[in-house]
């Protein structure tokens, strides 16, 4: 056998070694201990439990206190909760309507300070508009939020997993009723309850044309069997 060739042969057996350890090592691993692929990183929540006759009305403040406050009104009325995304500039200037929110049973959220765009900005500019708000929200209603909705729907992965870092679950909605842009009652009607189904986050604003529906939206839920409830009891 020349030099050459017992070169060829060592690496080779050294190869089928290699092989063979490898192989035998993940023969004998556990089961419940091998590395799981795929991407485990945090997700934004688009609906709630589609099994359970549930919806949420998910209202976005940024504005328009006294409509806020109507929309409470006719919440109670019809014995409905709901979950109020605040924005940290609206709350810090309205205390006393933050606290009617909690005191009567509905779900404060954080929806960033200042209503940025929150896929254009940074890691730190991502966790000062989330943070800050939430220490403004619990320092003035007593509650720690932890749902965060991002203005616009806009974010990235970045912040995605800032908020998850914060403790919070990112939420966004399988119902839009653009309430910001139409000032037509019966089109956001329509919007808010045309294909209702279980599990559904329905996405308001405080705007005079979401109050004048409200009570037609909230009877048409009620007519079908679904329970207004939260969105942290609809996706938990």
């Amino acid at each position: 056998m020349t030099k050459l060739n017992r070169k060829v042969t060592i690496i080779t057996n050294l190869l089928l070694v290699a092989i063979f350890v490898t192989v035998s090592a993940f023969m004998f691993i556990p089961e419940n201990i091998l590395p799981i692929s795929g991407d485990n990183s945090a997700s934004a929540i688009y609906n709630g439990d589609r099994q359970k006759r549930r919806v949420s009305l998910m209202f976005n403040v940024y504005e328009n206190t006294e409509i806020v406050n109507g929309i409470l009104d006719v919440l109670n009325n019809y014995g409905a909760k709901a979950t109020f995304f605040v924005g940290g500039c609206w709350a810090d200037d309205n205390e006393k309507t933050l606290k009617r929110i909690a005191s009567e049973g509905h779900e404060i959220a954080n929806h960033g300070y200042f209503h940025k765009d929150h896929k254009k900005l940074t890691e730190e500019q991502n966790e000062q508009e989330i943070s800050l708000t939430g220490q403004v929200l619990e320092a003035l209603s007593g509650v720690k939020p932890t749902l965060f909705a991002p203005p616009s729907g806009s974010f990235s992965d970045l912040t995605l997993e800032v908020a998850s870092r914060l403790g919070y679950k990112v939420i966004m909605w399988s119902k839009d009723t653009i309430d910001w842009r139409d000032s037509d009652k019966t089109l956001i009607y329509k919007r808010a309850t045309n294909g209702i189904e279980n599990g559904d986050l329905v996405l308001m604003h405080p705007k005079k044309v979401t109050l004048e529906a409200l009570s037609n939206i909230i009877t048409n839920y009620k007519s079908l069997g679904f329970e207004l409830v939260t969105v942290s009891e609809n996706i938990s």
